[in-house]
């Protein structure tokens, strides 16, 4: 059973970590081809590109021509303690303890623009390179076609020892339409989170993210290996609404913001 999380554009290389074991990222060779063609574009042409700022374009044509084939503890972190945001706050890496974090590299992976997908402990060099980003590279037209089918023939091999693969989507729209489902050979199931507002529930942006991150979390400290489990998920205030759920759509919710 995997459980799939977006990555987050904002990036926590400051905060002092603690000895941790580490390792790397699996697509490495399509990593590199990516920082080939994005070393080709001007701050300008990043910032259309991106539809970021003129500052944050200058950091990020910085950040690809520091990207190096090395990766040690000057230029980069682990993926779960380097990402930052909604999710993560919620998902509160820093706090899970080393057999948490050994489940969780097994169990949870990250998918990204750049890296494809991300184990907690990979380490991890900062980007910014969204999965919707219309990057031409070669003859594809943008990172979907350039990561076409490997990002599930990649999560099929890793659930290839399970009896019943399961994939627990946690990500985005964005983010989990890389993932080829013509070509993933498991069982999806979806979380949804909703809050009451204005009389009706509502999937709310910033409490469906850190919502996310929670569950992630409650898997991982639970050591959930089945769907059925995530229905005890009750973080914050959400509970599991079995009325409004269906086998692969599992909706939790709450009446009361925290």
């Amino acid at each position: 059973m995997l459980f799939l999380l977006s990555p987050a554009k904002t990036l926590d290389y400051e905060t002092p970590v603690g000895k941790l074991p580490h390792t790397l990222p699996q697509f490495l060779p399509q990593s590199a081809r990516l920082i080939e063609v994005l070393r080709r574009q001007t701050p300008r042409q990043v910032a259309e590109l991106m539809d970021i700022s003129p500052a944050l374009a200058e950091l990020n044509v910085g950040r690809f021509r520091a990207w190096s084939d090395r990766f040690d503890e000057n230029n980069s972190r682990q993926a779960i303690l380097a990402f930052d945001g909604d999710v993560y706050d919620g998902l509160q890496a820093r706090t899970l303890s080393r057999a948490d974090l050994d489940w969780a590299q097994r169990h949870l992976r990250m998918l990204s623009g750049l890296y494809g997908v991300l184990r907690p402990l990979d380490r991890m060099q900062p980007y910014r390179l969204e999965m919707g980003t219309s990057l031409p590279v070669g003859e594809a037209r943008n990172l979907y076609q350039f990561w076409g089918g490997q990002i599930a023939e990649h999560l099929n091999k890793e659930l290839a020892a399970d009896a019943t693969p399961v994939v627990v989507n946690l990500a985005s729209q964005e983010y989990f339409r890389s993932v080829d489902l013509a070509t993933l050979k498991a069982r999806v199931v979806e979380c949804v989170f909703e809050d009451w507002k204005g009389g009706d529930w509502k999937v709310i942006s910033f409490f469906a993210k850190k919502a996310r991150g929670l569950m992630a979390r409650y898997a991982i400290q639970q050591r959930v290996r089945t769907p059925r489990r995530l229905e005890g998920f009750d973080h914050e205030g959400y509970r599991f609404d079995a009325q409004a759920s269906q086998p692969d759509r599992l909706v939790f919710r709450r009446k009361m913001q925290p």
